[in-house]
């Protein structure tokens, strides 16, 4: 009996990632599996990258094999053919095994991983994908990920949308292509720059009867000629003459709901005080606000009466000194 060499067959050096064995076994798996394959040897080819995606996926499964090679590689099989393990080589190892998983999952593995892990192998963390007692290869679709900006109106009020996506599909002869297609999205009012809508069974087709992966679309919201957006709150900037900003008013004022508000402007009132108005931002469980941001507006000395009445501002305060604090 052979050692087998589980690292050779996926193709990756013994100090890979999880996400590297993930990788290198799917990438094998769209060559090889029986839907799709036209090689000769694929139904044994991917008995043998299921067997070794099995052990090297599982951690505990990984460090029992390291520990076993590192044992061959110091003279442990000296004729050059490997032999059982002894008796306790594995202690302090644990090799998980999902539910409902037994012996006939693992049919169709080789004799070598028979004697190393006997009745006690499982899927270990890739939740059940892998050899059956016919070889046939199952794999639930991956997941798709894409972005789609909507408006502002479409965050506030919700809307149904027609989104066009291209994605990479593998044909029936195990080539990727490119796939246009286009899917209805209903936008839930409320939803926020950053979140995923997850449109379920829109991912990639699964394999061997294992359902399709979803497809998460991460909103953006596009820019507003109103509006800017921070997380759930909505800033806008007010616009109030420097007697409104001096003495105080009572402004309308819109709101992105499409209602006016009456806001009090304080006495005194500064360029970039900002007023809260609660719960008037995006929805959802937890409402955001709509922020304005004070903006004093200079009426322009375009006539003699304009001319005049800034000329008596001055006189009647002639100890503002807007410059005071740069020390001039």
């Amino acid at each position: 009996m052979d050692f087998k060499d589980y690292y050779s067959a996926l193709g990756v050096a013994r100090n890979a990632s999880e996400d590297d064995i993930r990788k290198a076994y799917r990438k094998l798996a769209r060559k090889y599996h029986p839907d799709v394959s036209k090689e000769a040897d694929a139904d044994a080819k991917m008995r043998e990258i299921n067997e070794a995606r099995d052990v090297l996926s599982d951690k505990d499964k990984r460090a029992a094999y390291d520990q076993l090679a590192d044992h061959v590689a110091r003279g442990g099989s000296p004729d050059g053919h490997f032999r059982p393990p002894p008796p306790g080589w594995d202690e302090g190892f644990e090799f998980h095994r999902g539910p409902g998983q037994g012996p006939a999952d693992h049919a169709d593995f080789s004799e070598f991983f028979s004697s190393i892990f006997g009745n006690r192998g499982g899927m270990g963390g890739m939740g059940g994908m892998g050899g059956s007692p016919r070889g046939r290869y199952r794999e639930r679709g991956e997941d798709h990920h894409a972005a789609i900006e909507i408006s502002l109106e479409d965050a506030l009020h919700g809307a149904e949308r027609q989104l066009s996506l291209r994605a990479q599909e593998i044909d029936d002869q195990g080539r990727p292509q490119l796939v246009n297609r286009t899917l209805d999205v209903k936008i839930p009012a409320g939803v926020r720059p950053g979140q995923y809508i997850r449109l379920v069974g829109q991912g990639l087709p699964g394999h061997g009867g294992e359902p399709a992966g979803d497809l998460y679309l991460e909103v953006r919201i596009a820019p507003h000629k109103r509006y800017r957006v921070e997380g759930s709150d909505l800033y806008m900037t007010l616009p109030v003459t420097p007697t409104e900003a001096a003495l105080g008013a009572h402004v309308r004022v819109p709101t992105p709901a499409g209602a006016h508000v009456d806001v009090s402007i304080p006495k005194g009132a500064r360029n970039g005080m900002k007023l809260r108005l609660k719960e008037r931002g995006l929805g959802g469980k937890t409402p955001g606000h709509l922020y304005l941001l004070i903006e004093i507006a200079l009426p322009p000395a375009d006539n003699d009466a304009a001319r005049a009445a800034y000329e008596a501002l001055a006189k009647a305060t002639p100890s503002f000194d807007p410059r005071m604090n740069l020390g001039a």
